[in-house]
């Protein structure tokens, strides 16, 4: 099926406008006020590029599923083919990984929704199909579909198309993910506005004591970049895909950041919003 995407005319903007939480049930979640950068990731941060071979291959992104930690869990490295490697680590207090799922699918379907996770980069959300089968486990509703968003990182907006693959497609056995105990959040990333992918990304989370921790891989740019669709590499998609191809210091520490506070912000009030969704009847 072919997904259609969102009129690239349409206009955005940051925060909330007033009225715009006019009526919504979880409009006292909105809190532009986010927490300072973890003091592990601004020292991640400090050290700069890390040596490649620290760093977890795509190939191997179902090792994370097994116990400790690895080389490389906060920072980023810089390959030669252009490409980059971003990993970061959230201790996320009285969440589960059945909550993590639950988001996944809540919030892509509304705008103010998706601006609740970072109110000083998201943009704009919409899920083609709405908000699917409601009966079916979480991750179901998710998994095997595109959420098209805007958003900043760093200072740069970007129209993106984030496709939701099945946790076992890069290598993680799903009988082993329980929602109570461990989800992996996995996803091609690519534009919206245009027929190209440049990136993939991974959030496994566990339980650990006290709540969850969630693992958050990114792996874009160089050989990541790929026309999708059986789209023709064009001059004019060629263009767009030599601008993601060599991708450097300033963009993987943005990505960094950004990670990093958008999940530690929505660790600040996911459990109190899933513990207050209305389970039956409409939203």
């Amino acid at each position: 099926m072919t997904e259609s995407r969102p009129d690239p005319a349409r206009q955005t903007h940051l925060g909330m406008r007033p009225g715009e939480l006019d009526g919504k049930w979880y409009a006292k979640y909105w809190n532009p006020v986010m927490a300072p950068l973890p003091e592990h990731i601004k020292e991640a941060i400090g050290l700069g590029p890390q040596a490649p071979p620290l760093c977890l291959r795509l190939d191997d992104v179902g090792t994370l599923d097994e116990a400790g930690y690895q080389e490389l869990e906060n920072g980023y490295s810089l390959f030669d083919d252009g490409s980059m490697h971003v990993a970061t680590l959230t201790y996320m207090p009285g969440v589960s990984p059945e909550m993590v799922d639950w988001w996944f699918w809540w919030h892509a379907t509304e705008t103010q929704r998706y601006k609740l996770w970072y109110p000083r980069a998201h943009l704009y959300a919409e899920r083609p199909g709405g908000a699917g089968e409601q009966s079916a486990p979480y991750r179901e509703r998710y998994v095997d579909g595109t959420s098209f968003v805007d958003e900043y990182v760093g200072n740069v907006p970007g129209r993106l198309a984030i496709r939701f693959v099945r946790p076992s497609r890069l290598g993680f056995d799903e009988d082993g993910l329980d929602p109570l105990k461990a989800t992996a959040v996995c996803a091609r990333v690519g534009f919206s506005d245009v027929p190209l992918d440049w990136g993939h990304l991974v959030h496994y989370v566990r339980r650990v004591d006290g709540g969850a921790e969630m693992r958050s891989r990114f792996w874009m740019g160089g050989g990541h970049v790929a026309a999708r669709g059986g789209a023709s590499p064009t001059g004019e998609l060629e263009k767009v895909a030599e601008g993601v191809r060599n991708l450097g210091d300033a963009q993987a520490r943005a990505m960094v950041v950004h990670c990093a506070q958008e999940m530690n912000h929505l660790a600040v009030f996911l459990p109190d919003l899933f513990d207050e969704f209305p389970r039956s009847g409409p939203e």
